[in-house]
């Protein structure tokens, strides 16, 4: 589950802030956490140049896919195997997370670029909730190097390798290194991380994890 404050992040013209995710399982009777977003009104684009990328110029000389919805998510170093939820905005504005009914299943930001077009595509799942370990529990033994699969609804599978992993807390979120628009095929996974905080009834990092296109099938 994901839980904790809002925290800014930008994000293909959003700036989205994680106030549910996953860290450890939670102890019985607690519910669990949702990430939140929140739109930014500046962040169409990147917020630091970048150099232009062709398509010969990604990651290991890998062209990025044209759009397709994300179907499916398989990270074998972690036992995932899940299909994808589409996520959108909450009325207030704040990112929609899968439901208490659906802790088992990850869920894609329909507001940004679909994996494996250039740009930074968001997927998001809890941690845990009150009957223990959820779909993104095990997301912090992602090491560099682990791949990461998404299965697209043409069939494709957009394939990419971790190149770092981190926990941050919420308060001190790194919108920019996170959210930013990447001119090349970017993934980030998040989910909640660190202490679970009793007062505010939150945990209190976020754990993200960066990965770029290597591949497709």
């Amino acid at each position: 589950m994901l839980r904790g404050r809002p925290v800014a992040l930008v994000l293909g013209g959003l700036v989205t802030a994680l106030s549910a995710c996953a860290g450890g399982a939670a102890p019985a009777g607690r519910t669990a956490d949702v990430a939140t977003a929140r739109p930014p009104a500046e962040a169409t684009a990147p917020s630091s140049p970048e150099p232009a990328v062709t398509p010969a110029a990604t990651a290991a000389g890998v062209v990025p896919l044209p759009a397709s919805i994300p179907v499916r998510l398989t990270i074998d170093k972690i036992g995932v195997e899940t299909p994808l939820l589409k996520l959108g905005l909450n009325p207030d504005r704040t990112l929609e997370t899968p439901s208490m009914a659906n802790v088992m299943k990850a869920g894609w930001y329909t507001g940004g670029p679909t994996p494996g077009q250039n740009g930074t595509s968001v997927l998001v799942g809890h941690v845990d909730s009150r009957n223990g370990p959820a779909v993104f529990y095990r997301l912090r033994d992602l090491r560099p190097g682990d791949a990461v699969k998404v299965t697209r609804k043409d069939g494709s599978t957009a394939v990419f390798t971790v190149y770092k992993r981190e926990q941050v807390p919420k308060n001190r979120f790194p919108t920019q290194r996170v959210y930013r628009q990447a001119t090349r095929p970017e993934l980030r996974l998040i989910t909640c991380g660190g202490g679970f905080d009793r007062s505010i009834g939150h945990y209190v990092d976020n754990l993200i994890v960066y990965a770029r296109l290597t591949g497709s099938a």
